[in-house]
C-alpha cells in the first residue's frame, strides 16, 4: 500500500481558496493570487522536493482543470522539472460530471470515491493531491490520507474556503521534521497521520505542579 500526501497552501487564518492566481476562482473571492507575493526560492525548493517521487496525481475537478490547462505547455520553460513529472504520472479526478480527459494519463474516479481512492493508493507508491480543496475535505473525513505538507504563510485574508473547513474529524497527527521558515514568513510543515484521537486534560494548578 502506497501513501497519500495532501499538499496545501494556506493563509495564517487557514484559507486555502485560489493561491495560484484570480483565474482558479474568478467569482465571489477578491484574493485570487495571493500566494504569488510571497514565493521565494526557498519555498519553490521545498515544493519541487515534496514532488519527488510522486507516481500519481489525484486531483479535484477544478484543480485538475485548472492543471490540464497550463501543465502540458509548460516543458522546457521554468517549470520543467514538475511540468514533466505531472505530464508523465497518472492523473485521477474527483468529479461527478464529465471533464475532458486529454491530458495524457487522466481517467474519473468512480462514484464510491472512498473505495477508488483506497484502490489509487494500493496501486501506486506517492499519491499527491494539490489544492483541490472540496477533495480534501472528504479525504480529512474519511482519514484517507498519510502526510500532510502545508505551507502557511503569513497574511489573514478573513474570508474564503479553509483547509479544514468541516470535512475533519478529531484526528492525531504528528510532526515529521522541524519547521522551516523562509525570509518572508512562510512557515513549511510537514506531518503524519498518526493512531488514535486527540485527548484532553485539565489545565489546573494541581495538574500542572504535580
Amino acid at each position: 500500500m502506497g501513501l497519500i500526501h495532501i499538499e496545501l497552501f494556506a493563509t495564517l487564518d487557514l484559507v486555502g481558496q485560489s493561491p495560484g492566481g484570480p483565474q482558479e476562482d474568478p467569482v465571489g473571492f477578491p484574493f485570487g493570487g495571493w500566494q504569488a507575493p510571497l514565493l521565494d526560492e526557498t519555498t519553490g525548493a521545498q515544493v519541487t522536493a515534496a514532488y519527488q517521487g510522486t507516481d500519481a496525481l489525484l486531483l479535484g475537478r477544478r484543480t485538475y482543470d485548472i492543471f490540464a490547462a497550463y501543465w502540458p505547455h509548460q516543458e522546457g520553460g521554468e517549470d520543467n522539472e514538475i511540468a514533466t513529472l505531472f505530464n508523465r504520472v497518472p492523473k485521477y479526478v474527483a468529479s461527478r460530471g464529465r471533464p475532458d480527459l486529454s491530458w495524457r494519463g487522466s481517467r474519473v474516479l468512480g462514484p464510491d470515491l472512498a473505495s477508488a481512492v483506497r484502490e489509487v493508493r494500493d496501486r501506486h507508491e506517492h499519491v499527491k493531491v494539490v489544492g483541490s480543496l472540496n477533495l480534501v475535505q472528504t479525504l480529512l473525513r474519511e482519514k484517507l490520507f498519510d502526510r500532510i505538507d502545508l505551507w502557511v504563510h503569513p497574511i489573514v485574508l478573513g474570508v474564503g474556503k479553509k483547509v479544514f473547513d468541516g470535512g475533519a474529524v478529531p484526528t492525531n497527527v504528528t510532526l515529521l521534521e522541524p519547521p522551516v521558515a523562509n525570509l518572508k514568513g512562510t512557515v513549511y510543515l510537514r506531518y503524519g497521520l498518526a493512531d488514535g484521537t486527540p485527548g484532553t486534560g485539565d489545565m489546573t494548578a494541581s495538574d500542572r505542579h504535580g
